[in-house]
């Protein structure tokens, strides 16, 4: 199960983030996870809930998962479908059987981190929320 494992890499790029940028809580973050990524999202997203506990600074984060779908490319003539075709049905564009191809990207990606800091003025503690945005 690498989701944990990945899982755990991202909550310590949070908790460098958050350091960075002197924010002592994170608040939200999204996450794309790629469509030939090889990642399974509820078991990420398991994982991720596990691991954020190690740390006040994560532990109340709340994970967005944005996973676009693969399209399928047929390997003779280049057209793209969004739905696998069973191997007996043609391709639409050239009628070549069984020769599609998913395509996509492989990767998982940090779109955006929303950090919350605590200043203090006068005494009083105030949330003041952040973002940050970085690919991975």
């Amino acid at each position: 199960m690498h989701e944990l494992s990945l899982a755990q890499s991202l909550v310590e790029q949070l908790l460098v983030l958050a350091a960075e940028q002197r924010a002592t809580r994170v608040v939200r973050i999204r996450v794309r996870i790629e469509p030939l990524a090889g990642v399974v999202t509820d078991s990420f997203s398991f994982g991720f809930e596990a691991v954020k506990t190690i740390s006040a600074v994560t532990r109340d984060a709340i994970l967005e998962l944005d996973c676009p779908p693969a399209s399928y490319r047929c390997l003779a003539c280049g057209r793209l479908s969004e739905h696998p075709l069973p191997p007996e049905i043609p391709c639409p564009g050239c009628g070549a059987k069984n020769r599609q191809l998913p395509t996509g990207g492989d990767q998982l990606l940090l779109l955006q981190v929303e950090l919350e800091e605590q200043e203090t003025d006068n005494g009083k503690t105030e949330p003041q929320p952040r973002e940050v945005n970085s690919h991975v």
